[in-house]
């Protein structure tokens, strides 16, 4: 079962995903909305690819590598983004965003 070799990918994308929800709701609170504009962006981009490749393991897609290689590079993007604002919520889901690229290129 594709599901059972990839569980702990499948714990690090849904925390990534998690984070990414928070970090995105948050953001949306925030005084200077303008300048999060990206961040809020980048975090509904990575939240939903991070839950599509977390379903599509689960169901044994034939397209593992080519969707973590996708993930990975949105996931860096967002950390890379989030990492730039001072706010709590931004640097935690940076570092989610990073484990989460480095798990998928594991096996991309």
């Amino acid at each position: 079962m594709a599901h059972e070799q990839h569980q702990q990918l499948l714990q690090t994308l849904h925390e990534c995903m998690t984070e990414c929800n928070h970090c995105y709701d948050a953001c949306l609170k925030e005084d200077d909305i303008k300048m999060m504009a990206e961040c809020i962006r980048l975090d509904r981009e990575c939240a939903d690819i991070c839950a599509y490749l977390e379903q599509a393991i689960s169901r044994g897609t034939p397209f593992v590598s080519e969707l973590a290689s996708v993930c990975a590079t949105i996931c860096e993007a967002c950390g890379n983004e989030c990492k730039k604002h001072d706010h709590e919520h931004c640097q935690k889901c940076a570092e989610a965003c990073f484990k989460c690229a480095e798990a998928c290129r594991s096996i991309a």
